[in-house]
């Protein structure tokens, strides 16, 4: 009996080598990549090594390499296993054969049992300066296993991470949400004088917690979305929309911020009716957010302009809407115009940053575009004019896919 080492990714092609070598009496041990199959070559020292050609991080011939450089695998049989790897290459690289795919069951064990046994191509065909080649390639090919293998850790860190800050968002926006509750609502009862009469500066006092609340309440649900949408749990319901009623409610949700700042917003005459279908709430949510990022970063006294447009697609096929948001902001680097639409991210993330935010409004918009088939492009300076005006800092542009609202059929 023999210790055989599979290196295959493919499960069914695995499952059939293991049933026929165990089946004849023989030990098999299996690994899904390169970098397995060397590590479990080093410890477990098998008998002889069948190698797929194709397979993830270190290929079949770079494996090779590697093992036949290796002090435990001298003398032992190395074969490839593959349907399109070339002979000569295997050989070259240190196999003592290849065996073609699809494997023949009934020849299968035959064969392996005649690598096991002594036999090997290589031995009547290699020479000194093969040999001195394949000894300078084991050595970029260690280089490289080392290599690869820092960024297969590397990546696993990264997604734990995210796996990790996934969960943090959840655990975060649930802990804010739930003591909220019952703050709005008894905010909303004392406003509303259902626990008695309120002093002009009672009421004051109450309206500036109200918009302190709102928008702490606003920063949670984007918390809660930014989450379930990396995590593909963000649900988008599906029901008939104007995009262009969903633009004006937009801005008039927003006024109170451009007043306060002392911004002027000047719009395009948005169209009478532009019929949609998706999640419009989400939709007004993400234009809110590209119109508070413009509010954010133009000086008191400047201009945001906002314009509504429909465009073909790019297959002219289908026909696009947008909402273009045009700021009098420094603007940015090209470098940052997509860096701005990624989560977390801001432009000057330091704790003595002028503008406040958590960097998630815009990674939002990104998201809820997308998922109703558009997309965001981001322009510093603005390409094109918006609303007759050619401002200096950064246009926003949100697209969705329109679709014509569904009509009843007669009866």
């Amino acid at each position: 009996m023999a210790r055989v080492l599979h290196i295959e990714d493919d499960p069914v092609n695995r499952l059939l080598v293991r049933k026929l070598l165990t089946a004849a009496g023989h030990e098999v041990i299996d690994a899904e990549s390169g970098l397995e199959g060397i590590r479990l070559a080093e410890a477990e020292r098998p008998d002889a090594v069948l190698v797929d050609i194709n397979i993830p991080d270190l290929d079949g011939y770079e494996v090779t390499l590697r093992l036949r450089g290796m002090p435990s695998m001298q003398g032992k049989p190395i074969v490839a296993i593959t349907a399109e790897g070339n002979r000569e290459t295997s050989l070259a690289m240190g196999a003592d054969g290849l065996i073609q795919k699809p494997i023949d069951a009934k020849g299968f064990v035959a064969l392996v049992d005649k690598y096991l046994a002594g036999h090997s191509e290589r031995s009547e065909r290699d020479s000194d300066s093969a040999e001195i080649l394949r000894a300078h390639s084991q050595k970029i090919v260690g280089r490289l296993e080392q290599t690869v293998s820092e960024l297969s850790q590397a990546n696993q860190k990264l997604e734990a991470n995210a796996r990790l800050r996934q969960m943090f968002l959840q655990n975060l926006s649930h802990e804010f949400a739930t003591p909220m509750t019952p703050v709005v609502g008894y905010l909303r009862l004392l406003l509303d004088q259902e626990a008695g009469p309120l002093t002009p500066l009672q009421r004051k006092c109450l309206e500036s917690i109200h918009t302190s609340t709102q928008k702490l309440r606003s920063l949670i649900d984007t918390l809660l979305d930014v989450s379930h949408l990396e995590t593909g749990r963000l649900h988008l319901y599906e029901r008939d929309y104007d995009f262009a009623d969903v633009v004006q409610r937009a801005i008039a949700e927003t006024a109170p911020r451009f007043k306060q700042a002392g911004i002027s917003v000047v719009c395009e005459d948005v169209p009478v009716e532009l019929p949609a279908r998706g999640d419009p709430d989400k939709l007004r949510r993400a234009m809110v957010h590209i119109l508070d990022n413009a509010a954010k970063f133009t000086p008191r006294g400047s201009e945001v302009a906002v314009g509504v447009r429909s465009v073909n697609g790019s297959d002219h096929a289908e026909m696009r809407y947008q909402i273009i948001v045009a700021d009098s902001g420094p603007g940015i680097s090209p470098e940052e115009e997509q860096r701005i639409l990624e989560p977390f991210y801001q432009v000057d993330g330091s704790r003595t940053r002028v503008h406040g935010g958590v960097g998630l409004g815009l990674a939002y918009a990104r998201h809820v575009a997308e998922a109703l088939g558009g997309g965001i492009e981001v322009h510093s300076p603005p390409q094109t004019s918006v609303a007759g005006r050619n401002l200096p800092g950064t246009a926003i542009l949100l697209s969705v896919r329109a679709r014509p609202a569904r009509r009843e059929s007669a009866p």
